[in-house]
C-alpha cells in the first residue's frame, strides 16, 4: 500500500504590513435614496342621476369617512362636477375606484370614479 502525501495548494506570500498583495477586493457600500411611491387621489364625478344619499353613504363605507365629511365631499362633487375622496398609492386607489364602480352598477346608478395622480 503506497501513501501520498497530500497536495498542499500554495499560500499566498503574507506581505509587509502596510502592503496590498493585490487579491483583496474592497467593495464601497453606497446608500440609495428610495423615492416615496406616487399617490394617486381617487375622484368621483358628478351626474345628474346618482342620488346624493348613495354617495354619501359610498364615500362614508369606502373612504371611511363621517356622515359630516362624506356631506360636504358630496356638496363639493355636486357643486364642482367632481370632488376628491382621498389620496392613496396606485394599487389602494386602483382598488378604492373598482369599489365604488362594483356598487354603483349593482345599485343601477352611473356613477364615475377615476384615480389621478397627484401632482
Amino acid at each position: 500500500m503506497a501513501t501520498k502525501i497530500p497536495f498542499k495548494p500554495p499560500q499566498p506570500s503574507a506581505g509587509q504590513p502596510g502592503q496590498d498583495s493585490g487579491e483583496s477586493v474592497v467593495l464601497e457600500r453606497r446608500t440609495q435614496k428610495v423615492q416615496p411611491p406616487q399617490m394617486y387621489q381617487v375622484v368621483m364625478l358628478n351626474d345628474d342621476y346618482t342620488p346624493m344619499e348613495f354617495v354619501v353613504v359610498v364615500i362614508q363605507e369606502f373612504f371611511n369617512k363621517d356622515l359630516e365629511t362624506a356631506t360636504q365631499i358630496m356638496l363639493k362633487i355636486h357643486l364642482d362636477g367632481k370632488g376628491v375622496c382621498g389620496v392613496y398609492s396606485k394599487d389602494v386607489a386602483a382598488t378604492k375606484v373598482d369599489q365604488v364602480l362594483e356598487a354603483a352598477h349593482k345599485a343601477g346608478h352611473p356613477l364615475q370614479c377615476v384615480a389621478e395622480p397627484v401632482e
